[in-house]
């Protein structure tokens, strides 16, 4: 029965592990396509979201398969319950990035605000490390990737003051600018989505989570 939960949980992770990688590959072509503003493929990671739906669906299954025939208790319980957490963050994650992919198609392309390119490049990167922070049960890459909500909070806010100096020397682009608000918006909230996973990574360790202490 030990082996049996041992194996299926393993399954699980690695399942979860496939699904980090989708979202976080949806987020790298996200980003390209506002840097390019490339419409045609906007379309294409639109529809990678469903990959990342069906993943979450079929490792909720068998998290709860899982709970109910095994019983888990202390360490096993934890991991069980981290995935079935950390997966609807990662869904969330997959929604935002498709949801960006799919505000491309409304833009020209002829505004940049480099602020909110370099919310895309840390996004990315907090993705990448709070998933391999559950993953790997590396307690000191999750700590380290919560600090970096810092910096994207700061580029957030550096994004709204170059949104408003836009707006200032014309309202030309008023629609073009709202958008681009709202992609700066979806970045943050992907931090914030990198965060919580960092914080089931530590909860699977420790036992303790940090919005309950």
């Amino acid at each position: 029965m030990e082996n049996s939960l041992d194996n299926n949980l393993m399954r699980l992770k690695t399942e979860f592990a496939k699904m980090c990688r989708i979202a976080e590959s949806m987020l790298e072509e996200a980003n390209a396509l506002l840097i390019k503003a490339d419409k045609e493929k906007a379309l294409e990671v639109v529809k990678k979201d469903k990959l990342v739906d069906d993943a979450e669906m079929d490792i909720e299954h068998g998290c709860m398969r899982l709970l109910l025939r095994n019983q888990p208790f202390a360490k096993d319980f934890r991991d069980i319950s981290c995935l079935l957490k950390a997966i609807t963050d990662v869904e969330r994650i997959g929604d935002q990035s498709a949801d960006i992919a799919g505000i491309v198609p409304c833009l020209s392309g002829k505004i940049k605000i480099k602020s909110i390119i370099d919310m895309g490049k840390l996004a990315v990167e907090m993705v990448r490390s709070s998933c391999s922070s559950l993953i790997n049960e590396d307690i000191e890459l999750a700590e380290k990737t919560q600090v970096l909500d810092d910096d994207m909070d700061r580029l957030f806010d550096k994004a709204l003051g170059e949104i408003v100096d836009v707006i200032k020397e014309s309202s030309e682009h008023a629609r073009e600018v709202a958008e681009l608000l709202m992609i700066a918006k979806y970045y943050e909230r992907i931090g914030d989505h990198a965060v919580n996973i960092c914080e089931w990574a530590q909860f699977g360790n420790t036992g303790i989570h940090k919005k309950t202490q």
